[in-house]
């Protein structure tokens, strides 16, 4: 199934979000798109092809959507999207599969991914503000995503890790 835009996907739609360690530059995000468009429009779950869109932000983060109500993605073809990735690596110069990192903008805007620990050190030493833009790939919807992918750390789960109250 060829790709569909990630707009016209219902917000129940299964995301991923697979987050780069490091920004990619114009050449290394192309390469990526290449490659992830030729699989995912290959991509199926028991012969079944799957109706998904992905987008790509900020050179940094790869959203990769699937309409569940046409075909659900199986194990086995999730793994098959993280082996592509995975693959592709060592041809970018960075992880994306990687997990547990933090992601958000410092001071000048620029995105920066650290361990939960130094970000707790950051929020410590007053360089994580109420308004400091954070990251949450571990959103697993299109709805979650839409609203609240990117948000302040005084409106996420982040503001736990600087000791910041969060909203209920």
């Amino acid at each position: 199934m060829p790709l569909v835009k990630m707009e016209t996907l219902p917000d129940d739609a299964r995301v991923w979000v697979f987050a780069g360690d490091r920004t990619l530059d114009a050449g290394a995000s192309d390469a990526l798109l290449n490659e992830v468009d030729l699989f995912l429009s290959q991509w199926n779950a028991h012969g079944a092809p799957l109706t998904v869109g992905r987008n790509w932000k900020y050179g940094r983060f790869l959203t990769v959507a699937v309409d569940q109500s046409t075909a659900g993605a199986s194990g086995c073809s999730i793994d098959g999207l993280f082996r592509t990735l995975k693959a592709l690596e060592p041809k970018l110069g960075a992880s994306l599969v990687t997990s547990g990192l933090i992601f958000f903008r410092d001071e000048k805007g620029v995105i920066q991914s650290v361990d939960r620990e130094r970000f707790a050190a950051l929020g410590a030493q007053g360089k994580i503000a109420p308004d400091t833009r954070v990251f949450d790939p571990a959103v697993t919807t299109l709805g979650e995503w839409r609203a609240r992918f990117e948000l302040n750390v005084e409106d996420s789960w982040h503001a736990k890790l600087v000791g910041k109250s969060q909203p209920a």
